[in-house]
């Protein structure tokens, strides 16, 4: 049995708390808003967007991140996306050696551009960093539905010790040194499932949609490999899986708000009716800044950022990607 710590109690930190606890791990989960803790505390059936989904009372409630971070084997990184850097920052202060941080939230900063687990390790030098990824929605790990993931670290032994704490009859995890590839696979798929979304909203089928996946993994992966990510991680459980769920689900949060856009709606007035982070929008800006800098075309994630945020109708983005000129699929290196 483990000490974990699950640092944000947001639907996937505390489908992963449930999923640990589950298991038999020693789990506190830790949010800084008391409303959060607080409502956990007085009803652990009826959580907030887990249906059907009850927090075991084996896990530990608190606001204190300084009670969270002590004595923990490993602590779990699941804030969204905008609040990693400063959690990170408030971690640094009590983070022992040895522990193990691992980030599950998915995104790319945009002022940096450093992936979530290059900033823990920018906040925290010489911390002990995986990352943690794929094809999971929260309401359906917290419901002990069937899942695969992969966690990513440099180190071996790490990436073994997380595997080891998470990995369950229901929740099968995979080992991968790829880093990079992982971080980038699940954060850009949330910028093309927006763009699914709003195909969906347009009222196109399933051929748009599939060619749009296809085309969208495409991208992803000629920037991953840019970078310096492995090819085939783009087309494992955090590429073309975390891509394929996102941009299927009525889960997905970015599927949702881009269908709404695809109705018609404007960026701000989805992103309300949704009610929670969109991570895609949050990485678009930045994505579209990675191809810039690397020198990797990518017309999806152009016409995303066109409709985000310069008003252009999702109808004339879509057709500027159809009217693109003729080319081969796979261009020779």
């Amino acid at each position: 049995m483990s000490k974990i710590s699950v640092l944000g109690a947001g639907t996937w930190g505390t489908a992963l708390a449930i999923e640990l606890a589950n298991k038999g791990q020693e789990v506190t989960l830790w949010s800084a808003v008391e409303r959060e803790i607080n409502a956990l505390a007085a009803d652990r059936v009826n959580i907030p967007n887990l249906p059907g989904a009850s927090l075991p009372e084996s896990v530990k409630l608190t606001t204190d991140l300084a009670e969270a971070c002590d004595d923990e084997e490993i602590l779990v990184c699941a804030v969204a996306s905008p609040y990693v850097r400063d959690t990170a920052k408030k971690i640094g202060q009590y983070c022992k050696k040895g522990q193990i941080i691992v980030n599950v939230s998915k995104g790319i900063e945009e002022k940096t551009l450093l992936t979530m687990t290059q900033i823990i390790a920018d906040e925290i030098p010489g911390a002990k960093v995986a990352v943690l990824s794929g094809p999971s929605h929260a309401e359906e790990v917290s419901r002990g539905i069937p899942t695969a993931v992969v966690v990513g670290a440099e180190n071996k032994r790490v990436a073994k010790t997380v595997q080891e704490a998470f990995f369950s009859d229901m929740f099968r995890v995979y080992t991968s040194d790829d880093v990079l590839g992982i971080e980038l696979g699940g954060s850009l798929k949330n910028v093309i499932a927006l763009a699914a979304g709003m195909v969906d909203g347009l009222g196109y089928g399933d051929n748009t949609k599939a060619a749009l996946m296809t085309r969208g993994i495409a991208e992803i992966s000629r920037l991953g490999v840019k970078m310096g990510g492995k090819e085939t991680t783009f087309y494992g459980l955090s590429g073309i899986g975390d891509l394929i769920v996102t941009c299927t689900s009525n889960h997905s949060r970015n599927h949702n708000a881009g269908y709404l856009i695809g109705q018609g709606k404007s960026t701000a007035d989805a992103l309300a009716e949704v009610g929670q982070v969109v991570e895609g929008v949050n990485c678009a800006k930045a994505a579209l800044a990675l191809g810039r800098k690397y020198r990797v075309t990518l017309p999806i994630v152009q016409e995303i950022n066109d409709v985000l945020f310069h008003g252009e109708s999702v109808r004339d983005s879509l057709m500027d990607l159809l009217r693109r000129n003729p080319t081969e699929e796979y261009r020779r290196k």
